[in-house]
């Protein structure tokens, strides 16, 4: 089947059978992703390594790259970046309800305050890097995830539209994994050090071992998974007719518009 090549500014106001789908997906595999798993210092034994920690989040916060990659290689760079924004404000909105609950007063018979505290509110040991800000773990991660996946998608966003242009739609696989690179790369230097740095459980060496081994696994990742993200994408370019390209697109990150 033949797809007609459209610049993505023709299509402006035009809807789609399947975006809003993968809108969904991405904005609930982000804040999951934030919320279960990227607090946990977990370790795997490896083969004449030894033991080396990673972040548990690291199983499931890379298929949000995917379908950032799927998102913009379907339906161009300004309605991936509206999706970053969705992402971004269900991420805040993360982080006022976490203060909130946290803040309630809790029964007199119910146990779980400290426990709350410690994941989502003021545990006693938040660093300097905070002083005048009292987040805890839980609001650290959140504030640091706002940052890193901001920045981190929207780069990728961009480098897979810009080297669509310049391949001419061609070799799918080298976008995926080059704008992985740097999206990935980006997000892991602003997330584990504004999330983490300072923490007791959190010496700075295992923070960088985590850092590295997360960056390795996440683009990993991503070529583990390019034949799922190719049966993606010719899934979703079939059912919508179309292949999109963003040339004379606007690439601000500050606009939400499409």
């Amino acid at each position: 089947m033949m797809l007609d090549k459209v610049v993505a500014a023709d299509l402006r106001g035009r809807q789609f059978r399947y975006y809003d789908f993968v809108m969904v997906a991405f904005v609930v595999i982000l804040v999951l992703s934030n919320v279960v798993g990227a607090g946990k210092r977990a370790v795997i034994d490896l083969p004449w390594i030894g033991l080396w920690p990673f972040g548990a989040g690291i199983l499931f916060f890379p298929l949000s790259y995917i379908l950032d990659d799927v998102l913009t290689e379907v339906y161009g760079y300004a309605r991936a970046r509206r999706v970053v924004w969705a992402g971004f404000v269900a991420l805040a909105f993360l982080v006022a309800m976490e203060w909130t609950t946290v803040a309630l007063p809790p029964a007199a018979d119910w146990g779980g305050q400290a426990h709350y505290e410690y994941v989502f509110g003021s545990p006693p040991h938040i660093v300097a890097a905070f002083p005048y800000v009292d987040v805890g773990i839980g609001g650290r991660i959140a504030f640091a995830s706002l940052c890193a996946f901001w920045v981190g998608d929207l780069l990728n966003s961009y480098v897979l539209a810009r080297m669509k242009i310049l391949t001419d739609g061609k070799w799918l696989w080298t976008r995926t994994i080059g704008s992985t690179i740097v999206g990935e790369g980006a997000d892991s230097l602003v997330f584990y050090p504004l999330a983490f740095y300072g923490l007791p459980d959190w010496p700075v060496q295992a923070m960088l071992m985590v850092m590295a081994s997360q960056f390795v696994l996440k683009v990993g990742w991503e070529v583990l998974l390019t034949p799922v993200t190719y049966a993606v994408v010719g899934f979703l370019k079939r059912r919508e007719g179309i292949d999109v390209y963003d040339r004379g697109t606007d690439f601000s990150p500050f606009h939400a518009g499409v």
